[in-house]
This record gives structure tokens, C-alpha cells and sequence, in this order.
């Protein structure tokens, strides 16, 4: 079965409605696009073609990219905002767990499903937009295609940069540590789990055969494990305190007291670290999984902590008092 097909039917028989990408209409626009190109070019030659294509062609002059760009966006805010709802059900403590589980009247079970199906839903979103551009390469005979990826990569509307999707595979890892003797039948992903290599870790899905999903946990400023770990809005994954460090802000102040100004350690991007995201799920896992290593951490950055911390107070302090 052709994917076009196959991803149809996957969003057809989703049990609510969710933004997806035409990849139908896409595909007619390239169909008419191919068979314009070779009307007019029928007696020249491919690399005429290829050179009289963004003259002529209504893919071209901004039919195709702005769309395949809107349904992108659309995808990945649904994709954000539900993964984000989700984990608050799951990582909600107190009263507030009991608030929201009453209300929501969602069990383990129907969450882990839930996680599963946005897992899914981000991947085979992913590959729906990878086979398009790869498409649109080969009836142009251009990069363009790869071109607009990664522009899309830098306007954050790639899904599977998306630090929610990290924060979704350690959830499932997390329960399926936690329920698995408790819960019949196979709700987890055969495919995602935290694997070691040479001591560091990575977290790998492997859905489908044509995406494999490989996140690096090896923060890139202390070049060890990422430890407190924080997503900035690159979707660059840092430690904590690192990442306090690399924004110039105390860990009192915070991330969101950096300026705009500051860019992101590894990528170099600015403006990135006010929207940070805490990944309390990956948090929770390398905590178990790396217990003894996480224990050191926890000891050493205390102290650093509590040292900032006086040091904040007392400026406060003395600014209090016009010293």
C-alpha cells in the first residue's frame, strides 16, 4: 500500500478530528505542476527544465510551501498542546491530582494509549512531510525541498524537534517501568527505550522502519548526562544550571530572567532560553536509571544552590538598606 494511501486512512480513523498534512492536494499540485513542466519544456532538455521551473511553475511562486508550512504549524501546536495536557494529568500531586483525575476520569491505561496514539501521530506526521518534500525535489529536480526543512527546523514548526515528543517516550518508558506487572495486554512502544552508549544515554523510538527517533542526553556544556534537564526553544537539551549559566542568570532569577539577547549554547540561536521547558518525565527517568550518578549530582549542585541563593539574598539585602 502506498503511504499516501496509508496516511489517509490513519487520519480518517483517528477518533477525533486532528490537523494533519494535505498530502492528497499536495500531490495534485505536483501531478499538475509535472505535467506543465513537460508541456512546455517537451523538446528540451532536464537542466532546461529545471532552470525555467521557478519561472513558470504555480508550485514556485508560493502555492505549495506556504500551505505544506501552515499544516506543519497546525500539527505541531495540536502535538504540543495535548502531550502538555496529558503529562499535567500524570505528573499532578496533591489535591491537584485528585482534582484532575476526578475531572478528567482518565485512568493509566487510557493515558498510556493516549501518549501511544500522539507518539504515532507525530511520527507519521513527520514522514508524511519528509516523503513530500522528497517528492517536490524530484518532479523540480532541485534541493529546495531539503531547503525548506530546514528553515522549517529554524521556525520551530518540525515536529520531531519537538521537546514534548522527548518528554512523551520517558513518560512511556516511566510507566512501563512502573506498570507493566500490573497492566495486561501491550500498551508501550516495542521500540522505546533509554539505551547506553559508552556510558551515555540517548532515548530511541523506532515505530517505524523509515523514523527512528534518537535523542543525544548528553548535555553539551559539561559534556556529561543532562542532569535537572531543561528544552530550550531550539529544542537544545542542557542541564539546569548549565543552561542558567550559559543565559548569564542565577539559578534564582531563572531562565525566564534572561535576556533575548543571550543564544543558545550549541546552535547559537537567540531568544531561546525564556521559553524553556522543564522535562520533569526525563527528569524521572534518569533519576532511576542512573541513581548513583544522579545522587552525586544532587549533592554537588546543592551546594552551588544554597551558595547562590545566599549570595542573591544578601544583594537583596544590602539594595534593601541603600548599602
Amino acid at each position: 500500500m502506498k503511504f499516501c494511501k496509508t496516511y489517509e486512512e490513519y487520519m480518517q480513523n483517528l477518533e477525533r478530528e486532528l490537523p494533519g498534512v494535505g498530502f492528497k492536494n499536495l500531490k495534485k499540485i505536483l501531478k499538475k505542476c509535472r505535467l506543465d513542466l513537460e508541456s512546455h519544456n517537451s523538446h528540451e532538455n532536464v537542466d532546461s527544465i529545471a532552470s525555467n521551473c521557478p519561472n513558470q511553475c504555480p508550485v514556485c511562486d508560493g502555492t505549495f510551501f506556504p500551505s505544506l508550512l501552515k499544516e506543519m504549524s497546525d500539527v505541531v501546536g495540536c502535538f504540543n498542546k495535548r502531550a502538555q495536557k496529558l503529562l499535567e494529568l500524570h505528573l499532578a500531586t496533591g489535591f491537584k491530582k485528585y482534582y484532575v483525575w476526578c475531572k478528567s476520569k482518565q485512568h493509566h491505561i487510557s493515558l498510556i494509549r493516549e501518549g501511544r496514539d500522539l507518539v504515532t501521530y507525530a511520527l507519521i506526521n513527520a514522514i508524511a512531510v519528509r516523503k513530500i518534500l522528497k517528492k517536490y525535489d524530484k518532479v523540480h529536480y532541485s534541493k529546495q525541498g531539503q531547503a525548506f526543512k530546514s528553515r522549517a527546523q529554524s521556525m520551530h514548526v518540525e515536529i520531531l524537534q519537538s521537546p514534548w515528543l522527548c518528554e512523551l517516550m520517558a513518560f512511556h518508558i516511566n510507566l512501563r517501568d512502573k506498570k507493566a506487572k500490573t497492566i495486561k495486554g501491550s500498551y508501550f512502544f516495542d521500540g522505546c527505550f533509554l539505551k547506553f552508549t559508552d556510558g551515555k544515554p540517548s532515548l530511541t523510538c523506532e515505530l517505524f522502519d523509515s523514523v527512528k527517533v534518537d535523542i543525544d542526553l548528553t548535555c553539551s556544556i559539561c559534556l556529561d548526562t543532562v542532569f535537572d534537564p531543561v528544552a530550550l526553544n531550539c529544542g537544545h537539551i542542557f542541564c539546569y544550571m548549565c543552561a542558567c549559566n550559559a543565559a548569564s542568570v542565577t539559578i534564582v532569577d531563572g531562565l525566564q530572567a534572561a535576556s533575548l539577547k543571550e543564544k543558545c549554547a550549541l546552535c547559537r540561536e537567540l531568544g531561546v532560553y525564556v521559553g524553556a521547558l522543564h522535562l520533569e518525565e526525563l527528569n524521572i527517568l534518569l533519576s532511576r536509571r542512573c541513581h548513583e550518578y544522579w545522587e552525586e549530582r544532587l549533592q554537588s549542585e546543592r551546594q552551588e544552590r544554597v551558595k547562590q541563593a545566599k549570595e542573591h539574598w544578601e544583594t537583596q539585602c544590602r539594595a534593601f538598606m541603600g548599602v
